[in-house]
């Protein structure tokens, strides 16, 4: 079995701080109201159409890991994907607007709430309140796909200098950039192919939302105890780590869970491994993760992929509670495999 190193680990931790944005990283980036958002790849590539776009981590999970980080008042154009969209809301308050033209409603985020958006039909999102605040986001699969985006973006887009090919690149004419010979542009989607877009009723669409207030601790966790809970805030099915489907569930694949886990300070969950990719998110509070090779301290913001297999540890080291969002790879992960020895010692 691979040993991890602390170098090794540190190249799998992606501070807040040391997020690298892309500014131009779709084909709306220059619209006004849209021309100041930040966009990243945290693991995985995600769905940019910027070659520049830089990867945090690379390595396959089964999912990719981004984020999104606006002023008040900025807009993410109306577009679909072809898997699973999860924001988790670090900070700020956010609006998610639904259809082509914004015309089939919206729902409102909070910090710490978790909005999933089914596939095949039109969002985009608004930094509502005053600041800068950050998404942290999950698709489904290693390869996402490409975004389709409604037919009133390209319009802007090419008034401001951006063209899209079909095959998924970003010309910028501003820069100087002209279109390959072999090139061909995107063109926008017709009106039935709009259509079949459509968005489900807001109270369906209402089944894709868990607000922070509904997380409810499972105590048939198997990392449940002493000042420990995790919840469930998507599970596609039942779990063979003791989960019940729900709160969200979709009735579109997500391909993973995710979980909120909350230590009480001192609090901490003994050496386990686990045999699906394993990503942290912390929302609030400090995280020690450690193993046998060291430890990482991590804090709001911060991004760590544990590597399959890994036996590791947390602890709440700071004098208030944590809460971190993990992601966890599959519909149904399986049991955590806790170290014996450490077990029989306490």
């Amino acid at each position: 079995m691979q040993s991890w190193t602390q170098a090794d680990m540190e190249n799998r931790l992606v501070r807040y701080a040391d997020l690298i944005p892309c500014k131009n990283a779709f084909v709306d980036t220059r619209t006004p109201g849209s021309d100041r958002k930040e966009n990243f790849s945290i693991v995985g590539p995600g769905v940019s159409e910027n070659p520049d776009q830089h990867v945090h981590v690379s390595e396959p999970h089964g999912f990719n890991v981004g984020g999104a980080r606006q002023p008040g008042g900025c807009l993410n154009s109306q577009h679909s994907h072809e898997t699973a969209e999860v924001f988790v809301i670090h900070s700020g308050h956010w609006r998610f607007w639904f259809g082509a033209d914004r015309q089939d409603g919206h729902v409102d985020g909070k910090p710490g709430d978790v909005v999933s958006v089914p596939i095949h039909l039109f969002r985009g999102f608004e930094k509502l309140d005053e600041g800068i605040d950050f998404l942290w986001v999950v698709l489904g699969e290693d390869n996402p796909g490409r975004v389709t985006w409604a037919p009133s973006v390209f319009d802007l887009a090419d008034k401001y200098g951006l063209k899209l090919l079909k095959n998924g690149t970003l010309v910028d004419t501003v820069a100087g950039e002209t279109i390959p010979e072999a090139g061909e542009l995107e063109t926008p989607l017709g009106p039935e192919e709009v259509a079949a877009l459509a968005t489900p009723p807001l109270e369906k669409m209402a089944e894709g939302v868990c607000p922070a207030e509904d997380m409810q601790a499972n105590a048939n966790s198997p990392l449940a105890g002493d000042g420990v809970v995790e919840c469930g805030v998507i599970t596609p099915t039942e779990t063979a780590d003791g989960f019940t489907a729900g709160p969200i569930i979709g009735w579109w694949p997500h391909g993973f869970n995710l979980r909120q886990m909350r230590l009480e300070s001192g609090a901490g969950v003994a050496m386990h491994a686990r045999k699906e990719a394993e990503v942290l998110f912390v929302q609030e509070g400090t995280l020690e993760v450690s193993w046998d090779g060291g430890r990482i301290a991590m804090g709001p913001g911060d991004t760590l992929s544990v590597p399959i297999g890994l036996s590791h540890a947390f602890r709440n080291t700071a004098s208030v509670p944590l809460k971190v969002f993990i992601v966890r790879g599959g519909d149904s992960p399986s049991m955590p495999e806790f170290d014996k020895q450490q077990v029989a010692a306490e």
